[in-house]
């Protein structure tokens, strides 16, 4: 199970941490098996060269960590993700977003977030966390959902009834408080040990809070996205907290390294990547499918590198696509059996057709029944041409069928050339101040249509007062 960052709602005093000091062939395993499951979750590895510079760091701080003396035992991974996270799993794989390294400032929060990141693992706190929610039957993708009512599943009602979660928000299930401060007491630790400056910590979690109040008034909680702000409601207490105990840390004068994380961020993604599709509010496009479509009123959206979620207290739902021959029927009826696995039946049912935006489609629902209730589960599909299909995925409450999805499906329309040609990405640019550059004026050149000064003091954790200095560096989305 991940572990990631998540918000104490009091404050905790400081104790003796246990922890492992090896990491073992069971652990190295599981890791192994999970790290590809979890690229394609978020994006891939990122290929720029901030990733190398993510390895070396990463791995200079987890040894502090004493899992192993051996840098190499350790696979730090930098993930093409639009999302605010970080987590690590046992066997000694530690991910952070290239989003969430944009809003960092320096080596140190880096260094910061990764050890917290590791110090979940050395307490074993996701050893923990993960059979809490076994037992609570808490998340699963909408496909393991799916194919838990086809087959009967009766957990599934539970699952319904708390909200369909994807893979990458298990990775933000809560931590107890205690092991929330133990994982930032050990994360300041190893700052202090790798010869960093232990207050990195703090500072980040007040730009994480900063983002997240941020997030929330750009997008009025529109978009719902498992971010590692998004467990921070109320970081105040924690921030000050991480402060006082690095203050009681040796090596409070340690390296931040600023400028060589600026020069090491210059140039990195930002936002969602043109290649696996653009969110902006409400909407989806991709540039390279020649697709998009539009979520309803009130329903967030997640990509992932194969799959769109969309998610509200009305349903829940998936879009991507599957090999395809030509027959909507024989699709739809083959995206229902890969639901159920080998030992499904799809069971008779009509399969209707339609026009949406001049393409042809087709849908078909199917009653789901578990021990406790029912749900419909609907396969809405296109064929784009060319031998190219997508689908939707609906799981409604019984009786719903498309239901709160109607708009939804009906907004799927391709994209001209000219429109997927337009679809370009953002990236951080490091920029110089020169004399007369205020925060005012440098925000106006943020690649953004609102909120620009907002957004560019977030990104530089500085406040409207700031006072910039000619030679200072400062980051700006372009």
């Amino acid at each position: 199970m991940a572990a990631a960052l998540a918000a104490p709602a009091v404050l905790g005093q400081q104790r003796a941490i246990r922890t492992v000091s090896s990491i073992s062939a069971q652990d190295k395993a599981s890791g192994a098996k999970q790290h590809p499951q979890l690229l394609n979750e978020f994006g891939g590895a990122y290929a720029g060269p901030q990733a190398k510079y993510v390895e070396t760091v990463g791995r200079r701080i987890a040894v502090q960590s004493g899992l192993s003396n051996a840098q190499s035992d350790f696979t730090v991974t930098l993930l093409n993700s639009p999302v605010n996270n970080a987590f690590a799993i046992p066997g000694g794989y530690v991910y952070v977003t290239r989003q969430l390294m944009a809003l960092m400032n320096d080596e140190a929060e880096l260094a910061g977030v990764l050890g917290h990141e590791i110090g979940h693992v050395a307490a074993q706190h996701g050893q923990r966390r993960q059979q809490a929610a076994q037992r609570n039957a808490i998340g699963g993708t909408l496909l393991q959902v799916l194919t838990g009512a086809l087959l009967g599943d009766s957990s599934f009602a539970g699952l319904l009834q708390k909200g369909i979660g994807t893979g990458s928000q298990l990775l933000t299930l809560k931590f107890s408080r205690s092991q929330e401060y133990e994982a930032d007491d050990l994360g300041i630790r190893y700052l202090a040990a790798g010869g960093y400056d232990p207050r990195a910590l703090s500072t980040m979690l007040a730009s994480l809070a900063a983002q997240s109040s941020l997030d929330a008034r750009v997008t009025g909680n529109a978009r719902s996205v498992p971010e590692w702000a998004s467990t921070h409601p109320d970081p105040g207490s924690r921030v000050g907290r991480a402060a006082r105990n690095a203050a009681g840390q040796r090596g409070t004068s340690g390296a931040r390294n600023k400028e060589a994380f600026l020069t090491a961020l210059d140039g990195v993604l930002y936002g969602d990547d043109p290649r696996q599709g653009v969110i902006e509010g409400s909407r989806f496009r991709h540039p390279d499918l020649r697709l998009s479509f539009t979520a309803p009123s009130g329903f967030g959206m997640e990509n992932a590198a194969d799959a769109v979620s969309v998610s509200g207290s009305g349903g829940q739902a998936q879009f991507g696509g599957a090999s395809y021959s030509g027959d909507l029927s024989a699709y739809i009826n083959s995206v229902f059996a890969k639901l159920g696995g080998s030992n499904s039946r799809v069971p008779e049912g009509e399969v209707r057709r339609t026009t949406v935006n001049g393409i042809p489609a087709a849908w078909r629902t199917i009653r789901a029944s578990t021990q406790s209730s029912q749900v419909d589960a609907t396969v809405f599909a296109y064929d784009f041409g060319g031998g190219k299909a997508y689908h939707f995925l609906l799981l409604t409450a019984a009786g719903q069928g498309i239901g709160p999805f109607s708009s939804m499906v009906q907004s799927v329309q391709r994209l001209s050339p000219q429109e997927a040609a337009a679809i370009k990405p953002r990236r951080i640019s490091v920029v110089t101040v020169k004399s007369g550059d205020t925060v005012q004026s440098l925000s106006q050149r943020m690649a953004y249509p609102n909120y620009q000064l907002d957004r560019f003091l977030t990104l530089n954790s500085l406040t409207a007062q700031s006072v910039l200095r000619p030679g200072q560096r400062v980051k700006i989305i372009i």
